[in-house]
């Protein structure tokens, strides 16, 4: 029996990201830009802070009518009033059925 000679390539192993070293950069602390259009919030509406838009019937629903801002028939706001927003709805879905 004779002996084939195969040409094998040897394949890269990938090194596991956690184990590569960490760049020294400081993150930036990003700072927001659009306020909050609820009333008496401080928070900021911005897309990267988790911020969303919600319509204006959605606003009055949950804080009545002059609690918010409004802008191009929106109301951006902030992470901790779109929870509030969102848990107030979870209920009426659930009724529904």
């Amino acid at each position: 029996m004779s002996s084939r000679r195969t040409n094998r390539v040897q394949r890269k192993i990938r090194v596991p990201s956690s184990s590569k070293k960490k760049s020294d950069k400081k993150k930036t602390e990003k700072v927001g830009e659009i306020p909050c259009g609820i009333n008496g919030c401080d928070g900021y509406a911005d897309k990267h802070m988790g911020g969303r838009s919600l319509s204006q019937e959605n606003g009055i629903e949950t804080w009545g009518e002059g609690a918010f801002t409004v802008r191009k028939n929106r109301v951006r706001v902030c992470k901790a009033c779109y929870r509030v927003w969102k848990k107030d709805n979870k209920d009426d879905k659930n009724t529904q059925y």
